[in-house]
């Protein structure tokens, strides 16, 4: 299984090779499930030598030697992967170009776009504009994930699930997204706040 060993014949050196280094994060599941070099190689049928030059970034295991330690240890491949497989992109919403829509007289302008792949864990961000007497409807019954509001202008009352919290300009607000909710101006003036919410709910 140890296939790392040279095996004599010339290195293919007409594409470079990207090095993945999975040591550190192998030795640090390995020493928080309290087990040893010696524990993890008998149960992957590898050499203690091997395991620990893998640890040490050493060698790059091969794919069979990889998926004995992920099971011995209990690892994710995508957690080992992750930095790797994964595009870390960077939007920015110019001012404009921003995206908006309207629920009834409620205006939102989005501020950060959610991005697909991210699923269940997708973000958005919007700047709400509530009237005079108004109030949101969207939330009337729930829904997954969890939502974060910040007061810019105006006076505000959540209204979450059989209670109430009044907020003013430079107010923040932290809540489970899964009961009802909903956010009513209670000023004289427009209602406007930076709101976040994850999973992403109206700009996907």
């Amino acid at each position: 299984m140890e296939a790392e060993e040279s095996t004599g014949q010339a290195e293919d050196t007409s594409l470079p090779k990207k090095k993945y280094h999975f040591g550190e994060k192998i030795r640090a599941v390995r020493e928080k499930k309290h087990m040893t070099l010696k524990m993890v190689a008998q149960q992957a049928g590898v050499s203690e030598s091997l395991v620990s030059q893998i640890e040490r970034n050493r060698v790059s295991p091969a794919i069979d030697t990889l998926l004995s330690l992920a099971i011995v240890l209990d690892i994710n491949l995508e957690y080992l992967f992750e930095e790797y497989n994964r595009r870390r992109p960077v939007t920015v919403v110019r001012a404009g170009e921003r995206r908006s829509m309207h629920e009834d007289d409620i205006a939102y302008e989005e501020i950060a776009k959610p991005n697909e792949r991210d699923g269940q864990h997708s973000l958005e961000s919007y700047i709400v504009t509530i009237p005079v007497g108004s109030h949101t409807h969207r939330g009337n019954y729930g829904h997954l994930g969890h939502e974060m509001g910040f007061i810019l202008e105006g006076s505000a009352r959540l209204h979450y699930e059989n209670r109430e919290y009044e907020l003013s300009e430079g107010d923040s607000i932290t809540f489970s997204a899964g009961a009802p909710h909903t956010l009513e101006n209670t000023g004289t003036t427009p209602l406007k706040a930076i709101w976040v919410v994850s999973p992403a709910q109206r700009f996907i």
